[in-house]
């Protein structure tokens, strides 16, 4: 994806959204190029698709969809969320894991999404409990 439209501060035009939907193809096919990781291309291929079928780059709906894809889709979610973007300032951790609840059975594999919140909410508790310090 080129660059400007990766740092443009505004809404993107038809053509950009064009280039920003065939990353995860162009992705796939490195990945397909390399012994080593040709069996986690069909992952990355599938990795921006949405549990109710809305995603690309093919539209994969529920359980056609990998479920390692569907894992990556929750976190990447959240991490793109909750990372500041020339476009808008990072969200906080409870608005982002409310919009990743709200996004259930939607844009997210409902158990995956509620494994994901059960797991990054464990996670920040054992963190407070050992008194390291916790991302917003």
């Amino acid at each position: 994806v080129p660059d400007e439209i990766l740092r443009k501060r505004g809404p993107l035009d038809e053509r950009e959204w064009e280039f920003i939907r065939q990353h995860t193809v162009v992705g796939e096919r490195i990945l397909r190029a390399s012994p080593a990781l040709k069996d986690v291309s069909p992952l990355v291929r599938s990795s921006h698709e949405n549990w109710d079928g809305s995603g690309y780059p093919d539209g994969l709906a529920g359980e056609h969809i990998p479920v390692a894809a569907r894992i990556v889709r929750a976190c990447n979610a959240y991490v793109a969320m909750t990372s500041d973007r020339p476009y808008r300032a990072a969200l906080p951790h409870e608005q982002a894991i409310a919009e990743v609840d709200l996004c259930r059975g939607s844009q997210f594999d409902p158990d995956v999404a509620g494994t994901f919140l059960e797991a990054i909410t464990e996670d920040r508790r054992e963190r407070k409990d050992r008194g390291d310090p916790i991302p917003e």
